[in-house]
């Protein structure tokens, strides 16, 4: 049976209610996909305006919540930094959904991937069990595996906007109108929250000074701040450091994990063979389980797979490749985002109370598009200061009780930021409403390290 035309606008439409499409639709529907995601590169090439959304994890009705908060497809263009499966209990209904969209819309969606798009971590964290119970047999299992062999391993995106229009939505209830740039600064970052109202904006460009760090509390997020560094600005050495004067026109590359040490130039990661399950080691692997840390250098992941990489690593390979950030996944972030790096490095995260019990928030990161077709401005080498005090959740709040953006902004010696980058409007939503109703049982499973 073909899932062309009518029937793929039924599949969709089924599968939107959260009820699985029948085997043989699967079967068609996977094969379609293949041919299409095989014409695709390993480095994906995307153009701005889009979205881009971390995590879901199965989690199907919060799936539908950043639909809401974002926009439907094919009205807003999406990218998907993988780990569509796993962990949650509507794996299937989440990453056939995105699939069919994928299909019928294929300018329109993105779809990179995860380290959970794999074999043996999904016979593991509920995914293949999850098929299983739902089709008797391991058939569309097998079928949605041979897709994640054909997803990309990143994604490109360019044209994005140096700076956000004004919007003329109302102010959340607990913003703080007085730290908000004046109405002729050039806004860099906004944050809303899930009714699209105003929750912070910061300017670029800002000489504002934060309070003192040292009275900055734990973030809940697993990533901490960058620390303070000293040596020649744009090496890394320096926290005030940003980059190199020859990005002009950067670009935002988006993984799902991080960096490797196999990997120096974009050109690397599209000479790799990535029709195969996702290796133990590496430039494959590094791609989908690296994290960010605090360190100089390359470390040791506690993963078991990839590296963790420092400040040091990312500007280096931003300037060596004319990036203006890199967008990534893979980490929880209590707060939904995170930058980090003097904002060279971003984690989305779009799973809400992840595993249903977590209580953190997601966000999705929108890039606007830049008219002029100019790209980014010049990037500076570190001559300016910035920080800014702010509010984004209730977790960054310092013991006076003010609220604080510097956990998910990250923050440089004393306070001091040099930032610079594509315009970034974050949205932060909290999870959907569950239905009681077809909540299986599931068998636990390890902690998550994976």
């Amino acid at each position: 049976m073909s899932i062309g035309g009518s029937d793929l606008d039924k599949a969709i439409s089924q599968l939107r209610a959260c009820r699985p499409i029948p085997e043989n639709q699967v079967r068609e529907l996977c094969y379609k996909a293949r041919e299409l995601l095989i014409e695709e590169g390993n480095v994906v090439g995307v153009d701005a305006p889009v979205t881009i959304c971390g995590d879901i994890h199965g989690q199907f009705h919060d799936l539908m919540e950043l639909f809401r908060v974002g926009g439907d497809v094919p009205d807003t263009n999406y990218l998907f930094m993988g780990d569509f499966v796993d962990r949650g209990f509507y794996s299937l209904e989440s990453f056939l959904l995105l699939l069919c969209l994928k299909v019928r819309h294929p300018d329109r969606i993105t779809l990179i991937r995860g380290n959970h798009e794999s074999r043996q971590i999904t016979t593991v964290y509920g995914f293949y069990d999850e098929c299983l119970r739902k089709y008797g047999s391991a058939n569309v299992w097998r079928y949605c595996c041979e897709v994640f062999d054909y997803l990309a391993l990143g994604a490109l995106v360019t044209g994005a906007a140096t700076s956000l229009p004004p919007t003329s939505a109302p102010l959340a209830d607990n913003a703080n109108p007085d730290s908000f740039p004046s109405d002729d600064s050039e806004i860099e970052v906004e944050t809303l929250n899930a009714q699209g109202e105003i929750m912070y904006r910061y300017a670029r460009n800002s000489d504002s000074q934060s309070s003192n760090p040292t009275s900055n509390p734990a973030s809940s997020s697993p990533i901490a701040p960058t620390p303070s560094r000293t040596g020649a600005a744009g090496t890394g050495a320096t926290s005030s450091a940003n980059g190199s004067k020859s990005n002009d026109t950067g670009a935002v590359l988006c993984v799902h994990g991080g960096l490797s040490p196999l990997i120096d130039t974009i050109d690397k990661i599209r000479l790799l063979d990535r029709k195969q399950e996702v290796p133990h080691e590496g430039a494959m692997c590094d791609l989908l389980w690296s994290d960010p840390d605090e360190i100089d250098g390359w470390g040791l992941s506690p993963r078991g797979a990839g590296f963790l990489f420092g400040a040091d690593i990312v500007k280096c390979f931003n300037h060596r490749n004319d990036l203006s950030l890199i967008a990534r996944a893979h980490q929880l972030v209590m707060e939904g985002f995170k930058e980090m790096f003097d904002s060279t490095i971003v984690t989305v995260w779009s799973a809400p109370n992840y595993c249903y019990r977590c209580g953190n928030v997601a966000a999705i990161l929108e890039l606007g598009e830049d008219g002029s077709n100019a790209g980014f401005v010049r990037r500076s080498n570190g001559e300016r200061g910035g920080g800014g005090g702010g509010w984004i959740l209730g977790s960054n709040v310092d013991g006076n009780g003010n609220r604080r953006l510097s956990s998910v902004l990250g923050e440089g010696a004393l306070g001091q930021r040099a930032r610079d980058g594509p315009g970034r409007r974050y949205r932060v939503f909290e999870a959907a409403p569950q239905d009681s109703r077809g909540m299986p049982a599931k068998k636990p499973v390890a902690d998550y390290f994976l």
